[in-house]
């Protein structure tokens, strides 16, 4: 496909600070009419209608090739599409950095191509280590009063996207129409994130890059609220799944790890998980040969069979920046997915970077809107 070079207007449009660490201030009410989008105009004839897009939008070009999703993002289908690019910080959580996006589709499959700087890449996901006693014990974020480590984690990436566009005020305020802060901070000091009403629900893109293998974590958000007796999550939740994922590397007790494999590096715990096809079982003799302050990874993986494997990935870190290449059918039939079933219509998705943390997290401001060029 040859590249187009497009003159784009720019729309003014109102954003609200979006995030679970912060009050947002109420956007002032649009003072354009949704059919009033600038327009992209392109500089040799279509045989399509003028193409419309708001500023900053992410637009989805029609490719003959598609790309390989191995991390490197060095395919022409890339080269030839424009990139979005999305700031996203948290005074706080003391993180900040600039995503660039680009998309291309082909048949009845979209593709995504996600970077951004990272000076570290973080695998140390809470490692088993071996105590001077000869027992072992989790490395852990001391500060940590449950599911919100902070120092032994993995780097991960998320996206949600509004479902028929149910979320209120998502188009305008982004992730933060379904982030509650204050809420429990005795139990879960970065707030609470979920709808307001049964009919809000929200399709989540959760990319963890030590706990996935090959894929995208396909998640959702619905109404459910925090239970502060039973300790029970919010509205986040896994897609439907029928084998595969990630579990703790553990002895039925607790007490030490019940497999290492042959990839793990004793000395640094390197590369952070242990494939299950590669699972090798751990007793006393070989767990006594180990010196000292071995390390041995904390997690097991595969691939997920079912809904939640419905996102292919590959992805790579290198010279302090995270490429991650990712695609999707259009149509999943799954309720808690988002249906790209219209390529006329506008989408609008949030963008969240945890750098080393389970959930606190860097965010965008706004949503972004996500569109399709259509196929010429």
């Amino acid at each position: 496909m040859k590249k187009l070079t497009y003159l784009i207007s720019l729309l003014p449009v109102s954003l609200v600070l979006a995030a679970c660490a912060s009050t947002p201030t109420p956007a002032a009410a649009p003072t354009q009419a949704v059919n009033e989008l600038p327009t992209i105009v392109p500089t040799q004839a279509l045989t399509v209608p003028a193409f419309q897009a708001p500023e900053g939008a992410l637009i989805a070009y029609p490719v003959d090739a598609v790309p390989t999703l191995d991390g490197v993002a060095d395919d022409e289908a890339w080269a030839n599409a424009l990139e979005t690019h999305i700031s996203v910080s948290e005074v706080a959580y003391i993180f900040s950095t600039e995503a660039t996006l680009k998309s291309v589709y082909k048949g009845d499959t979209v593709y995504f191509l996600l970077s951004y700087v990272d000076p570290t890449e973080s695998w140390f996901r809470s490692p088993w280590q071996k105590q001077e006693d000869g027992s072992w014990a989790q490395v852990r974020d001391p500060n940590d009063r449950g599911g919100d480590n902070n120092t032994a984690y993995e780097d991960n990436f998320s996206m949600i996207w509004s479902i028929d566009n149910s979320i209120q005020g998502f188009e305008t305020t982004g992730c933060f129409a379904a982030c509650h802060v204050g809420e429990n901070p005795e139990v879960k000091p970065y707030g609470n994130k979920y709808t307001s009403t049964n009919s809000e629900v929200g399709d989540v893109w959760h990319w963890k890059s030590i706990s996935n293998d090959g894929q995208i974590d396909d998640e959702y958000l619905d109404w459910t609220r925090f239970d502060p007796e039973t300790a029970r999550a919010a509205g986040l939740k896994s897609d439907a799944g029928d084998s595969g994922g990630y579990i703790d590397n553990a002895t039925e007790d607790k007490t030490g790890p019940a497999f290492t494999s042959p990839a793990a590096d004793p000395a640094t715990g390197a590369p952070g998980y242990i494939l299950d096809g590669e699972k090798i079982p751990l007793d006393q003799a070989a767990l006594d040969a180990l010196p000292v302050g071995s390390y041995i990874p904390g997690t097991v993986k595969s691939p997920f069979v079912g809904d939640r494997g419905d996102i292919s990935a590959a992805w790579k870190w290198a010279d302090g920046v995270w490429t991650i290449e990712f695609s999707r059918a259009l149509t999943t039939g799954s309720e808690t997915d988002v249906q790209f079933d219209d390529l006329t219509a506008m989408y609008y998705f949030g963008l969240a970077v945890f750098d080393n943390a389970q959930v606190r997290h860097a965010f965008q401001t706004g949503p972004t809107p996500f569109m399709f060029l259509p196929n010429q």
